[in-house]
Parts: structure tokens; C-alpha cells; sequence
């Protein structure tokens, strides 16, 4: 009989865990394709005026830019984060590099990185003060004459007049 408890209570332990809602999937997947274009705004920076795509959602920047291949000098995407952090961005199933403006609170450009096609590795930020990404074309910024410490306006203002949540 002994045996017996020492069998069956393991089986029907398991018998019954089996019968429970198998747990939500926390795997992890990555978008399959290039989302449709966003909603824009102009921004203005320096002398030049970007009409940028604005991804606002946690979908729209996972997504970003991932997939296009029809980046040009006009090209422009602008993430704002949820609150100020070490922003770091990776360039998985991005056929073409890009640069990226990180950009503090205050609407200042911060830093401007290189984005290399398709790599995974993340770039992050030195600081943990950034609250917007500015993606453009490669090179964009150097073409442009657009460097750290300029600030990024919009037809609504300061970046934090145009993009403070109310």
C-alpha cells in the first residue's frame, strides 16, 4: 500500500497541473514587415525642415524602420519615449544604415550615431536623459550641417510643447 501512495501521488499531481490553461507565450517576435507610413509632422532643425513620420506607440517603435528600402534624404522618423532613459537602438531587418539624433527633454540634440544595416547590436546612448530619436538617412546630419547642441522645433514649438502627454 505504500508503494501505492508513493506511485500515485506523483501521477496525480501531474494529472492535475495538466489540466490548467497553458501560461501566456512570453516569446519574444519580431515585426514581419515594413508598417505602413505613419502619420507626419514637420520638424525643423537648423535651416531644414523634415516631414517625419512620428512613432508614438510601443508597436510603431519596435517597428520603426525596419524593412524599407526606399530611405532617401527626405526620410525621417521620430520616436518619442515614454520618459527619459539610456535610449538604445538596434538595426535588425534594416536593410539600410541610418543616423540617429538623440535628443534630451529640452528639444537639444544630445548625440548623433551611425546605425549600421542590419546589425543587432544596440547603440546606446552615453547619458540617461533622452526622450526623442530622430532616424534619417545616413549621413544626413553631416550633409546637413546639423550637429549636437541644436535644438528641434516643430510648427507646435519645443519638442516638450509639441509632445508632452496632457
Amino acid at each position: 500500500m505504500q508503494w501505492a501512495k508513493i506511485f500515485l501521488v506523483p501521477v496525480i499531481a501531474a494529472l492535475c497541473a495538466g489540466c490548467e490553461k497553458p501560461a501566456a507565450s512570453n516569446v519574444y517576435s519580431l515585426p514581419a514587415e515594413a508598417q505602413p507610413k505613419l502619420q507626419t509632422m514637420p520638424i525643423y532643425v537648423g535651416a531644414e525642415t523634415l516631414n517625419a513620420e512620428l512613432a508614438l506607440t510601443p508597436e510603431q517603435e519596435e517597428t520603426g524602420l525596419m524593412y524599407r528600402t526606399n530611405i532617401t534624404d527626405e526620410t525621417a522618423m521620430i520616436f518619442v519615449l515614454p520618459a527619459p532613459e539610456r535610449a538604445s537602438f538596434w538595426m535588425t531587418n534594416c536593410p539600410m544604415s541610418l543616423s540617429a539624433a538623440y535628443i534630451g527633454p529640452d528639444g537639444v540634440i544630445e548625440e548623433i550615431h551611425h546605425l549600421e544595416k542590419n546589425d543587432n547590436t544596440p547603440v546606446m546612448a552615453t547619458n540617461d536623459n533622452i526622450i526623442y530619436v530622430l532616424e534619417v538617412n545616413d549621413g544626413w546630419f553631416t550633409r546637413h550641417n546639423i550637429n549636437t547642441g541644436m535644438v528641434i522645433r516643430t510648427e507646435r514649438g519645443s519638442f516638450p510643447d509639441t509632445f508632452t502627454r496632457r
